[in-house]
């Protein structure tokens, strides 16, 4: 049985020979039209990176001139607990987050489950952050009515965390606490010594104790702190932040410094692989654009105490401290041994 009329013999002599070089150049053009068509989106998003960069600034100081009666409050140190800056308890976006996280590392393993009003925000632990500097501050003055149980006032603490303080900032302050609330933990990570047996919100309870007798805005606000964090609190297992953590807008900026934080500590830096960074931080972003944003932050160099250097060869990332003298104690001019160049 013949192959069918239209076979090359059909043809004539030469047909493949004609058909495969028009072939060639359509394939050749095509390339050459891709590739310059993947010039022009390079260039373009390279605009669109510096554009975005110029506009990365660090949120103004909303509060420069505060209230007499909160002097003493601003004074204190900022605290956070260490054990949510290692691991990624919180959401970094603004969107509601209805996602079950289950994360494990050297051992430590963690579930958070979302509430109805999803994930409670990096933006909402604010307010542990800020009841956590409270305590601290109560325990180092040898204050004897220490409990898990803490009072804050609505307008210090919208202040402290450099938040507005319009009616509507106060809705989303009651919002932070539906949602802190409502995120349970189930691990098996100890704080104090003590593994919490069962599961917890991040904060046990909280209710709004006075309100402003015109609008109904919250003034005081009762909450209980999970055994789990006040555990911590007394172990002093903590960390002082910059102020300027509260003045960072982007939830990966604020992972990211909580992370040089806990890791760079008094040391100058601190290298980890972009992988391994990418799943501590808790990003739901790809890979490829946890790198890209990665690399714009390093660029906008927001961050308070800490710079971020991206290797590309290596994908990896090393934070280094501000701090000159620090630096040039550790590592002076020379390469690292990672072989990135050190900063002059």
């Amino acid at each position: 049985m013949g192959w069918p009329l239209h076979d090359s013999e059909s043809l004539g002599p030469g047909w493949w020979g004609i058909r495969g070089v028009e072939k060639l150049s359509e394939i050749l053009a095509r390339f050459q039209r891709t590739g310059e068509q993947a010039q022009r989106n390079e260039l373009a998003e390279a605009e669109v990176s510096s554009a975005e960069d110029s506009k990365q600034r660090l949120l103004p100081d909303r509060h420069p001139n505060r209230d007499f009666f909160i002097a003493d409050l601003v004074e204190w140190a900022v605290k956070d607990d260490r054990h949510s800056m290692e691991h990624p308890m919180f959401s970094l976006s603004k969107k509601p987050d209805l996602k079950i996280r289950r994360y494990e590392h050297n051992g430590n393993k963690i579930i958070i489950a979302p509430g109805a009003y999803g994930l409670a925000t990096i933006w909402d632990k604010d307010i542990l952050i800020y009841a956590v500097s409270q305590l601290l501050a109560a325990i180092n003055a040898n204050r004897k009515d220490i409990s898990s149980t803490i009072r804050l006032t609505a307008y210090d603490l919208l202040v402290s965390t450099n938040r507005h303080t319009g009616g509507g900032d106060y809705d989303q302050l009651q919002k932070a606490f539906e949602r802190l609330s409502g995120t349970r933990i189930t691990t098996d990570i100890r704080t104090n010594g003590v593994r919490q047996r069962e599961g917890f919100g991040i904060i046990d309870s909280w209710k709004i104790i006075e309100k402003h007798p015109n609008d109904g805005r919250m003034l005081a606000i009762e909450l209980r702190l999970s055994d789990w964090l006040y555990n911590a609190i007394i172990g002093r297992e903590v960390l002082t932040l910059s102020r300027d953590y509260f003045r960072l807008s982007r939830g990966l900026e604020r992972r990211l410094y909580e992370l040089a934080r806990k890791h760079c500590g008094h040391q100058a830096k601190w290298l980890i692989g972009l992988d391994l960074l990418h799943k501590k931080s808790g990003s739901n972003s790809p890979l490829k654009r946890f790198r890209l944003e990665v690399k714009k932050i390093a660029r906008a160099d927001t961050l308070p105490d800490y710079r971020i250097r991206y290797d590309e060869t290596a994908d990896q990332v090393m934070f280094y401290t501000k701090d000159a003298t620090v630096l040039a104690k550790s590592v002076g001019m020379a390469k690292t041994e990672s072989g990135f160049q050190e900063p002059g």
